[in-house]
């Protein structure tokens, strides 16, 4: 019996969540597995969308919930190597929160709707429309995918409200990644 998947959220500043994500070639039981995680670490997380570079995967899967609630199975979307082929409606502006910047919260402005390429965990093609909050959720993760982040859609005054908020996770990922100090033999 294999072990259960069980990932964490990647924090700004780590680096892979800067990088674009590489396309999934194999669609097997370990892709599957890798998606339940995913959906179980977003449910755990409170969220209602998550992408793999947040849970430090350098793939192309997003997982999205717009209920944010386990029992609605049904709204449960998966995909995999997504690409948005048009952008639609009009722009309109909502305040986004995301896991990798706990407790940070931004007015971000986006089109209403969207259209997606994509492919589901077997490897079948979708092409699938969405508009309202599933687009903004879609949307979001995908910048997810190609290294953009919450900070980037930032304006200059929320990017001012939050600058603790941003260098106190900076602060944590440095002291995180710092070598640990060396040991003084004294008397040698």
């Amino acid at each position: 019996m294999t072990a259960e998947l069980d990932f964490v959220v990647t924090l700004y500043p780590e680096p892979v969540l800067r990088k674009e994500a590489a396309p999934i070639e194999t669609f097997d039981e370990n892709l599957a597995a890798t998606v339940e995680a995913m959906y179980r670490r977003m449910y755990a997380s409170r969220g209602v969308g998550l992408a793999a570079p947040q849970v430090g995967l350098k793939q192309r899967i997003l997982v999205v919930n717009p209920s944010g609630e386990a029992e609605n199975k049904d709204q449960e979307l998966t995909l995999v190597n997504p690409t948005i082929v048009d952008r639609f409606g009009p722009e309109t502006t909502m305040e986004e929160g995301c896991l990798s910047f706990p407790q940070i919260y931004a007015e971000v402005t986006r089109p209403d709707g969207c259209k997606v390429k994509a492919k589901d965990i077997e490897g079948n093609e979708l092409e699938l429309e969405f508009e309202g909050f599933a687009s903004r959720v879609i949307q979001h993760e995908y910048d997810h995918l190609q290294g953009i982040l919450l900070v980037d859609r930032m304006s200059p005054a929320d990017k001012l409200r939050h600058r603790a908020a941003l260098d106190e996770l900076i602060y944590q990922y440095k002291a995180a990644k710092a070598p640990a100090p060396k040991r003084r033999l004294f008397g040698r």
